[in-house]
Formats: structure tokens, sequence, C-alpha cells
């Protein structure tokens, strides 16, 4: 019951919705939607990522396309990307034991890996989490991996809910805003949000201009509910989400997609046979162009809207942290805001575009590394199919 109130009041508490009927101060405006909000009272307090063991660099793709290692660094900024393989396997060290053993390497397993670690740094056992949610939109289940992973992880049957979210390269953002909505409608206290995805299985490796861009890769945070926290309620220190603001429109879908691409299969009944399908999906469509100009013109827009929401000014931010899909947006979203690079967190170089796990494999190693520290605002924003964007300004710690 909590949940199903929770889900009605979703989007009521310190935020708006555009373009959601049949309520009729809701507008829909062609095919644009549209959320924002304030502060909200949570609090990030644990980060984890998993990549693949598999690397291939710009000069491997060199004996693959006609192609050069310093044409793909000096457009994309990518140097190497990590990459699931046919039957791969991983090393995974037990925590109780010290022994290790050998496991297939597949999407589940690095979101496994990377909610293991979240968990770890933020001090939470897995009986504490109440809400799973996984974004993705390469699952290695099509039914959804996220309640697989909190089994694997050790909660308990029964004792959260959890669920995929598919929203592409803004699956993370968007995961991290709805998880935010449970916990501070006091629906749950404490959640994980999963942002993984295997983009290389959908690439179509003969493409040179798209199979450069994606490598695949897990992130996990942890956000636990501020009036958990003695002495918080209520104190600047309660709100770890700033403010936020989301937008899609599937008009521009035709961009950025992956469609259903179903072959036939006949069937012997009777009256001469039926038809079905065997499903699959056709290899990853991109207009890059149109995607670059997309991510350019919205980007700063949004990330500007979900400051206004914040109360805040750019020169209250301490990083910028965009999805990481190609280092000349990341160098003109800066610029547009006024931003030095210096305060942009990136790792696109050894990772490339691992859509809804960039922003948190990012986000891990700044904080793992010390450039990120408690207290900090990090202007986060994230955009893709959909076509989709979102901004959030998190408050780490």
């Amino acid at each position: 019951m909590r949940f199903l109130l929770a889900l009605i009041t979703l989007l009521g508490q310190s935020s708006s919705v555009s373009g959601f009927a049949p309520i009729n101060h809701h507008q829909i405006t062609n095919t644009a939607l549209s959320a924002h909000g304030g502060k909200l009272s949570v609090r990030p307090i644990g980060i984890g990522s998993a990549a693949p063991s598999t690397v291939i660099t710009n000069t491997d793709l060199e004996s693959v396309h006609d192609t050069t290692d310093e044409w793909i660094r000096t457009r994309t900024g990518i140097e190497e990307r990590r990459v699931l393989i046919h039957e791969g396997t991983r090393q995974i060290i037990s925590s109780d034991t010290g022994e290790t053993t050998e496991t297939p390497e597949t999407l589940r397993a690095l979101g496994i890996e990377a909610a293991k670690s979240a968990l770890e740094m933020s001090g939470k056992s897995p009986s504490d989490i109440d809400l799973v949610i996984c974004a993705t939109s390469s699952p290695d289940d099509l039914f959804g991996d996220a309640p697989s992973i909190a089994s694997a992880i050790g909660i308990e049957a029964g004792k959260c809910v959890a669920f995929d979210l598919t929203a592409a390269c803004s699956g993370f953002l968007f995961g991290i805003v709805t998880a935010s909505q449970f916990l501070t409608n006091g629906a749950s206290q404490n959640a994980l949000v999963l942002g993984a995805d295997a983009l290389t299985r959908w690439v179509d490796w003969d493409d040179r201009n798209s199979c450069i861009l994606f490598g695949d890769g897990a992130g996990a945070m942890v956000l636990t509910r501020s009036d958990e926290n003695e002495g918080l309620t209520g104190s600047e220190d309660a709100f770890g989400i700033l403010g936020y603001a989301m937008h899609s429109n599937g008009g521009g879908y035709q961009d950025l997609n992956c469609i259903y691409k179903g072959n036939p299969k006949e069937l012997s009944t009777p009256d001469g046979g039926t038809v079905v399908e065997d499903g699959s999906y056709d290899s990853m469509g991109m207009n890059g162009r149109k995607v670059y100009s997309f991510a350019t013109r919205e980007v700063p827009t949004v990330l500007e809207e979900a400051l206004e929401q914040a109360g805040i000014s750019v020169d209250d931010v301490d990083h910028l942290l965009l999805h990481q899909a190609n280092i000349r947006i990341m160098e003109t979203v800066a610029q547009r805001l006024g931003m030095p690079m210096e305060k942009v967190i990136t790792n696109l170089y050894k990772y490339g575009n691992t859509s809804a796990a960039s922003i948190p494999l990012a986000l891990d190693e700044a904080v793992r590394s010390g450039r990120v520290k408690k207290g900090d605002v990090i202007a986060c924003a994230g955009f893709g199919a959909g076509l989709s964007w979102g901004a959030a300004i998190l408050k780490w710690g």
C-alpha cells in the first residue's frame, strides 16, 4: 500500500510535471514532456562501479576499420573501451572466504559487483535496502535484471521492490530522481540505483562511425532518506538533491534508436497457417550530427533549469558531470555554462560511452580518488535516446 500511495503522489512533492493527462492543469505540447522540482530530503552515501575485463583500444580497431587512433581521439576523446565478450568470464573474490572463483562475465554480474561496492561504501547492509532500480536499455533478461541483482546481493525475498527503468543514456539520472521521490514520499528508507548497459551487443560493428563510440559497464549509488539520520531533518545537510529537471521528446526517436526486428515463423495452423515472429532487434541506429546538435542545445538549458530549481548559480557548483558521450559535447556545454574544463569530471577516454553506466562510473572514480568530497555540489546531466535529457544538482554525502 505504501508503494501504491507513493506512485499516486510520485511527483506531487516539490515538483511539477507537464504532459501527463488527464489532469487539466498539465498541458501536452506535441510529443514533449517535462518534470522538475527542488530540494529532496535524500542523501547519496555510496557509489560503486564495474567494467568488463576485455579492453579494445583505438589501435585495435585500426585492424578492423579504415581508421586511426588519432582520428578517433580527436573527434570523440575516446582512447579505449571495455566490452563484454562471447562466453567471457570474470574472477570474483569472496568477501567471506577470500577465495577466488571464475564466473560468467555478464551485465548482471557487473551490476552485482557495482552494487556490492556501493553498499560497502555506504555502510548499509542488504537488509537496509527496500528499493532497487536498475536503469538499463540492454538487460541480460528482457523481463528485467533488478530483481535478480537484488537477490544476488543478499536482499531477502519480499523485503524490497525491484524493477528496471529504461531511459537509455538518461537512465541513471532519471533513476536517482525516481528513487528520491519514493524516499521523500516515505515509501522507502534506502534505495539502490544502478545504471548498467552493454550497448556493444547492439552496435553495428561494421559501421566505423558508431562502433568506436560505445563500451559496457555498470555503476550503482545508495541513497538514504534524510530523516533516517538524527539531527539532519530540516537542515541544509538533509538535502542531497538540490534541484532537478527532466525532459523527453518522442518526435526525435528516429535519431537514436534500436528497433524491434522480428523474423517470420510459420505455424501449421488450420486454414492456411499463421505467420508469427521470432523476436530480435536490429542494430542501433544513430544520426550523429542531429544527436550532437540536440545535446549541445538542450543540455546547457536543462542544467540551468535544475540550478534555478536549486536556487543556486553556476558559481556554486564544484563539479560538472555529464553523460560520457563525446568530449566535444562536454567542452561545448562547459563553455556555454561558463565553467572551466577543470571542473568537468570525465573518464570517457578509457570507457567510451557506457550509456546509463557512464555517470556512476565517472562519479565512483572521482569519489574514490578524493576529487569529490563530502558536501561538494555536482551538476549532473544525462541525455540520449527517446529523445530524453535531464539534470540534477547533487550534494555528495
